[in-house]
């Protein structure tokens, strides 16, 4: 079903690109165009794990489903709330027993473009991403042999985890709920912005301050590690950004050189997946670009400077993901 819409919006985007690409250098900033790339529709799809109609509609009903958790309450749109840019717009998470997270909600949207999950990479892709949340104690703490009992006791998912994945014999597996989920996520991804519009070639897609933006986002360095069509290195950088005592990678490899090294989030959709930092601590977008300029940058950047750079990163908000709601068992 999506594979037919995303050939459809291909053909439509092809068409455009024909009529408007004569109009490319008229605005003289293809030297800055051309530093950046366009979201595709899709990321690259694991050898492992075909993307199927079968496997996204069993990964949106999974998403949803909060039986998975301990609390039987808690889902992943729980902390990923389609509402609210696939986040949930709080510093930091709130999950079982109402315990409070270390570090902010990141979106799912386009996650699939990401070289590694979560503020730290511990996990270098969505399979491995789907299942952690579902065991951290701090967020649903379910143990995963005991949630897969509990989708076991449902006919309907004996039949979509068997349509999902025919040659397997005991298809309600850990292994297949994670491909599931990450299936799912895959598609949750925000091409035709205003910016890849741009990109695309309709000049008129971005005002004057937004293109100032860009061309100040490209000059001031930001671009060196938010760069891609994710506008992400998927690489990982120390910042004590204020207010955090977080020693981030630190954690997963022991290394003392990894002492507060986050993963450069995306600035897909930034505008709208508020607030900001590992910390969630920095509440506006402003402010924001204020601390990256500062504590990355060395800059002490001009509020003109803030307010063009802003001004670009709203026009990364994309086309929001088709996806139903399911009806779950």
């Amino acid at each position: 079903m999506y594979n037919k819409r995303l050939l459809a919006t291909a053909v439509t985007i092809g068409s455009a690109l024909a009529i408007s690409t004569p109009a490319l250098a008229d605005d003289g900033l293809g030297d800055y165009r051309d530093r950046f790339e366009p979201l595709p529709h899709l990321p690259a799809i694991p050898a492992d794990n075909s993307l199927t109609d079968a496997k996204v509609e069993l990964g949106n009903m999974l998403f949803f489903e909060p039986r998975i958790s301990s609390s039987g309450v808690i889902s992943c749109a729980t902390c990923h709330n389609p509402a609210l840019g696939w986040s949930d717009r709080i510093p930091r998470a709130t999950g079982h027993d109402g315990q409070i997270g270390e570090r902010n909600t990141p979106t799912v949207l386009n996650s699939g473009f990401l070289g590694s999950q979560f503020w730290d990479g511990r996990e270098p892709d969505l399979e491995g991403q789907a299942v952690g949340p579902i065991e951290a104690d701090v967020e649903m703490a379910m143990d995963l042999d005991q949630a897969l009992e509990r989708l076991e006791g449902f006919e309907v998912y004996e039949q979509k985890f068997a349509a999902a994945f025919p040659d397997d014999e005991d298809p309600i597996s850990a292994d297949n709920l994670a491909h599931a989920i990450a299936s799912f996520e895959r598609t949750l991804n925000t091409p035709d912005s205003p910016f890849d519009r741009y990109l695309h070639g309709d000049l008129d897609a971005l005002s004057d301050q937004q293109k100032d933006g860009m061309v100040a986002f490209v000059d001031n360095g930001c671009i060196a590690c938010h760069r891609g069509p994710a506008l992400t290195d998927s690489q990982f950088h120390r910042i004590q950004v204020p207010g955090s005592t977080d020693v981030g990678r630190f954690d997963v490899t022991g290394e003392e050189s990894d002492r507060h090294r986050f993963r450069t989030p995306t600035l897909r959709n930034v505008a709208v997946t508020y607030p900001y930092m590992n910390n969630g601590a920095t509440e506006t977008l402003e402010e924001a670009v204020a601390i990256m300029g500062k504590e990355m940058l060395g800059r002490d950047f001009e509020e003109q400077t803030i307010a063009d750079i802003t001004a670009f990163l709203h026009t990364l908000t994309g086309e929001q993901p088709d996806y139903e709601v399911p009806a779950l068992p």
